[in-house]
C-alpha cells in the first residue's frame, strides 16, 4: 500500500493542515513572547538572562519577592521615588504601621487593579489588598511554590503533549529518512519533560536552570522544524512519481521486517 504523503494530499487536506500549523506556530511565538514579558527583569535588570530563570524557579534568597517584583517585572507601574520607600518599608522589618501608613496607599493607587482580592484569586497572582496578603510576599523569595510548579506542570503536560501528537499526526506524512522523521517526533516530547522536570531541579539546586532553557529551546526547534518541513512539502516540494513512491514503500517494508 502506497503511504499517503504531503506533497499528494489533495487541496482540501492541505488547506486544513497549513491552517492548523500555522496558527500552531503564531500561538507559539505568542507563547515565547509572553514568557519573556514575565521573566524579563526578575533579576532587577532589563532583559532576561540565566539569573531571571533561577529567580523565577529557585527565588533570590537574598531579597524577598516584593522587592524582586518592583525591581523586575513590576517595576513600571512605580515611581523611583515609590519603589524606594517600599524597599525602605521592608528593610526595616515590614511593620504594619508603616503599610497602613505608607505602603498601602501606594498600592492601591498602582497595584490593586490586578492585585485585589477578586482578581488575585482568579488569577493566582499575591492578594495585596490586606496586610495579611502583604505578608506572604514580604517574606524570602524562594521562586514558585511546589504548588504552583505543580499546578503548571500538569496544565503543560497535558496541553503541550497534545499539541505535539497533532502536529505529529500530520509531520508524520512527510518524506524524510526514517532516522530523522523518528527523531523528529520523540525529541519534542523529551525535550518538554525534561524541561518541567527541570522546574523542580531548579528550585532544589539554580544550575539545572540550564536544563529548562535547553529543553525549552530544543522542544522549540524540534516542533518549529515539524512545522516548516510539513508546510515546505506541502506547498513547495513537487510530488515524486508513483514508481519512486511504490520502491521506496518496498524499501521501507522490507528494512522494517528485519
Amino acid at each position: 500500500m502506497v503511504k499517503e504523503t504531503l506533497s499528494t494530499a489533495n487541496l482540501s487536506v492541505r488547506l486544513l493542515y497549513s491552517s492548523f500549523l500555522i496558527l500552531i506556530g503564531i500561538g507559539y511565538i505568542a507563547a515565547v513572547t509572553y514568557l519573556y514579558m514575565t521573566h524579563a527583569g526578575l533579576d532587577g535588570k532589563s532583559g532576561i538572562d540565566m539569573q531571571d530563570i533561577v529567580t523565577s524557579y529557585y527565588g533570590n534568597r537574598s531579597g524577598t519577592r516584593l522587592e524582586a517584583a518592583i525591581q523586575g517585572p513590576m517595576k513600571i507601574h512605580l515611581q523611583p521615588a515609590q519603589s524606594a520607600t517600599i524597599i525602605h518599608w521592608l528593610n526595616t522589618g515590614a511593620p504594619q504601621q508603616g503599610y497602613q501608613n505608607e505602603i498601602r496607599p501606594i498600592l492601591q493607587q498602582n497595584c490593586m487593579e490586578c492585585h485585589n482580592a477578586t482578581t488575585s484569586s482568579m488569577l493566582k497572582i499575591p492578594n495585596l489588598s490586606s496586610f495579611q496578603g502583604v505578608q506572604q510576599v514580604t517574606k524570602v523569595n524562594k521562586g514558585m511554590s511546589i504548588q504552583s510548579l505543580v499546578q503548571l506542570s500538569h496544565i503543560h503536560l497535558f496541553g503541550i503533549g497534545l499539541m505535539l501528537f497533532a502536529v505529529g499526526i500530520i509531520f508524520i506524512k512527510a518524506e524524510l529518512s526514517p532516522w530523522l522523521m523518528n527523531t523528529l517526533i520523540v525529541l519534542p516530547f523529551v525535550s518538554i519533560l525534561a524541561d518541567i522536570v527541570s522546574w523542580f531541579l531548579t528550585k532544589w539546586y539554580p544550575l539545572y536552570a540550564y536544563a529548562v532553557v535547553l529543553g525549552g529551546a530544543l522542544m522549540g526547534i524540534a516542533m518549529g522544524a515539524q512545522i516548516l518541513i510539513s508546510l515546505y512539502q506541502m506547498w513547495l516540494l513537487s510530488p515524486r512519481p508513483i514508481s519512486l513512491v511504490l520502491a521506496q514503500s518496498s524499501v521501507d517494508h522490507q528494512i522494517s521486517s528485519l
